[in-house]
């Protein structure tokens, strides 16, 4: 079995970037309200939601915040102590066919010589095909140093 092999805390530095993109398909929609159990008819009736502010069925906020942390978990896959904190604020609707970018940005480093690592700080913009913001995030990690 092959272990992914993330950055270390030593070899990341403020002012790095990293980022993931995804198209959210009808499936993803579905799969979110069958997860969440949030059938809100703003994610699952078309006919209610293009009522709606919206215009149209919108994604699940909670599956937005779930894709802006996946490149985290990635970015640090093996190196990850524990990820500490994810905030994330919704800026624009994510409806099914938008195709999504997070880019995520190290904005802090604290030694943590105790854990044998350190916390990482990280601020994220994600933005769609259009490069419409959807949303912002802020996370912090603690990650291992190189033995």
């Amino acid at each position: 079995m092959r272990v992914p092999s993330g950055k270390f805390y030593d070899e990341v530095s403020v002012g790095d970037e990293f980022d993931y993109v995804l198209t959210i398909t009808e499936t993803h929609l579905v799969t979110a309200s069958g997860l969440f159990g949030d059938f809100n008819p703003l994610h699952v009736d078309e006919t209610f939601a293009a009522q709606s502010r919206f215009g149209g069925r919108i994604l699940h906020g909670p599956f937005t915040s779930a894709f802006i942390a996946a490149p985290i978990g990635l970015y640090f896959a093996g190196t990850a102590i524990a990820y500490l904190e994810h905030n994330c604020k919704f800026t624009a609707p994510v409806r099914p066919g938008d195709t999504l970018r997070a880019v995520w940005q190290v904005i802090d480093k604290q030694n943590k010589p105790k854990f044998e690592g350190g916390v990482v700080e990280l601020t994220c913009i994600c933005d769609n095909q259009n490069k419409v913001e959807v949303a912002t995030a802020n996370g912090k990690i603690m990650v291992s140093s190189a033995k």
